[in-house]
C-alpha cells in the first residue's frame, strides 16, 4: 500500500503543533558526558570511520555486560561496553556504508528468541541484520534480501537509498535519503536468517501551505527533497516520530505494519517557511531572514537524531537533537508538550556534544548510571588534531533532572 501525506498534511500543519510558533526560548540546561567512545576519523588512515547513530541493547542476565552498538557509515558498525571501550568492529559488505541502527528484542528465530541489530546500508540500499549476544554481534541477514527502495542497481548508484531506520514489534521503518518517503518493512526468518519486505510506504509533504496563504518549500539541492534520518517508535502507543531534517519532528500512528494516521507536526524548525536560495558554488542555502513571516519553532535545522525515555507504559520523554545549534528537546511523551531544553557542554574529563546526528535512551538502572543511560553521537570530537574526528557521549540520566 502506498499513500501521500501532502494534502492532508497541510491541513495538519494548521490545526496542530505541540509548540506554537515563536515558542519562548527557554534557557538550556547545560550538563556534561561521563564516558566517550574512542575517536573516529573520516580520512584514510580512519578508514574513513564517521561516527553517526547509536543503539543501546541490555543484557538482561548481566547487564554489566550491555552493549552501545554504532554506526560509523564506511567505518561499518562499532560495538562499544559501558565503559566506552570499543569491543567489536565490524566492516562494511563492499559497496557498503552503515547509516542508522536499532535494538529489537525478542525476534523469533526458529525455535530460539534473539535480539537483533538492524543496520540501514545506504550504500547498498538494504537492511544489514545481526543477531546480538553479549559476545557480540553475528550476521544473519538472508542471502538476497530486496533493495528497500530503488528499482534497480542503477538507481542504487544514485543514492536514493534507505536512510534512517526505527524499529518495532518485527517491522522496520525506514526513510529514504533525498526523499520524503518512508517505509515499513516486515522482518521474516528465512532458513535460519532474516529477510523483510514492505508492508506500506508514505510520502510526507515537499511542500506547505502557510497560515498566511503562501506556499513554502525548504531550500535544498536540486533534485533532492526534503528527507527524514532521525526516528523512534513508541511502541506501547503505536507511535512513530520522524525528524524531517528541514522542516519538522513529526508524529505518525502505525498500526500493525501500516501508517494508520495524518501526520501531524510536533514542533517546525526554526527556519520553517523562511525564503531561501541554494548557492551551487558554497553548496549552501543562503536564507532570506529579513523575510521571515514568523512561523518556525524552536529547533535550528538540522531536527536529527529521535528517541525515548520511558517512565511508565505511556509516560516518560521524547528527546531530539536542535543540530544546527548544538541543543536538545525535550518532550512529553504523552502530550508531546515541551519540558526541558539541555546542551551538553565541556566536562573536566570528556568534551561535550555538537552537531548531534543519533541519540538512544534507556531507563534501565545499569551499573554507572542507575537512572538510566542516554548515549549521543557527537559530530564534533574534541581534540581533533588537524583531522576530522567523531564519537559517542554517554551521559547519566540523572543529570537532565527529569526523574
Amino acid at each position: 500500500m502506498h499513500r501521500t501525506a501532502g494534502i492532508a498534511a497541510l491541513v495538519a500543519l494548521t490545526t496542530f503543533s505541540a509548540v506554537p510558533a515563536q515558542a519562548t526560548q527557554r534557557p538550556p540546561r547545560e550538563i556534561t558526558a561521563t564516558v566517550e567512545t574512542p575517536s573516529l576519523f573520516d580520512d584514510e588512515a580512519g578508514g574513513d570511520a564517521d561516527a553517526d547513530d547509536p543503539a543501546i541493547w541490555i543484557n538482561r542476565a548481566d547487564k554489566r555486560r550491555s552493549l552501545v552498538i554504532g554506526t560509523a557509515k564506511n567505518g561499518g558498525l562499532r560495538v562499544y561496553d559501558l565503559t566506552g571501550r570499543e569491543v567489536q568492529a565490524i566492516a562494511t559488505p563492499e559497496g557498503g556504508r552503515f547509516n542508522n541502527v536499532d535494538v529489537l528484542t525478542g525476534f523469533k528465530l526458529g525455535k530460539r528468541t534473539v535480539d537483533l541489530a538492524v543496520v540501514t546500508d545506504r550504500g547498498l540500499d538494504k537492511l544489514r541484520i545481526y543477531k546480538i549476544e553479549a559476545s557480540g554481534l553475528t550476521d544473519i541477514t538472508a542471502a538476497n534480501v530486496p533493495l528497500l527502495f530503488a528499482k534497480d542497481e542503477a538507481e542504487v548508484e544514485e543514492q536514493a537509498t534507505g536512510y534512517g531506520l526505527a524499529l518495532y514489534d518485527r517491522y522496520a521503518v525506514v526513510s529514504r535519503r533525498h526523499s520524503t518517503r518512508l517505509g515499513i518493512f516486515r522482518l521474516e526468518e528465512k532458513n535460519g536468517k532474516v529477510t523483510y519486505r514492505t508492508t506500506d510506504t508514505l510520502d510526507l509533504p515537499r511542500q506547505f501551505r502557510l497560515p498566511n496563504g503562501t506556499s513554502w518549500a525548504p531550500c535544498g539541492e536540486p533534485g533532492e527533497d526534503p528527507q527524514v534520518e532521525g526516528m523512534v517508535v513508541d511502541a506501547e502507543a503505536g507511535v512513530l516520530y520522524a525528524a524531517q531534517e528541514d522542516v519538522a519532528l513529526w508524529r505518525i500512528d502505525l498500526k500493525g505494519g501500516h501508517f494508520s494516521s495524518v501526520p501531524r507536526i510536533v514542533e517546525r524548525v526554526a527556519e520553517f517557511g523562511v525564503p531561501a536560495t541554494f548557492d551551487p558554488e558554497s553548496e549552501e542555502c543562503i536564507l532570506d531572514t529579513a523575510n521571515d513571516p514568523g512561523f518556525g519553532g524552536r529547533i535550528t535545522a538540522d531536527v536529527e537524531g529521535a528517541t525515548i525515555y520511558p517512565t511508565g507504559r505511556r509516560d516518560g520523554y521524547v528527546i531530539v537533537s536542535s543540530q544546527g545549534d548544538s541543543r536538545f528537546f525535550v518532550y512529553d511523551r504523552r502530550t508531546n508538550r515541551p519540558v526541558k531544553v539541555f546542551s551538553v557542554t565541556d566536562g573536566s574529563r570528556v568534551d561535550g556534544v555538537q552537531h548531534s546526528d543519533g541519540a538512544a535512551a534507556t531507563a534501565v538502572s545499569l551499573p554507572g548510571y542507575p537512572k538510566g543511560l542516554l548515549v549521543l553521537h557527537d559530530g564534533e570530537n574534541k581534540p581533533d588534531d588537524g583531522r576530522v574526528s567523531t564519537n559517542f557521549k554517554f551521559v547519566d540520566w540523572r543529570s537532565l533532572n527529569l526523574s
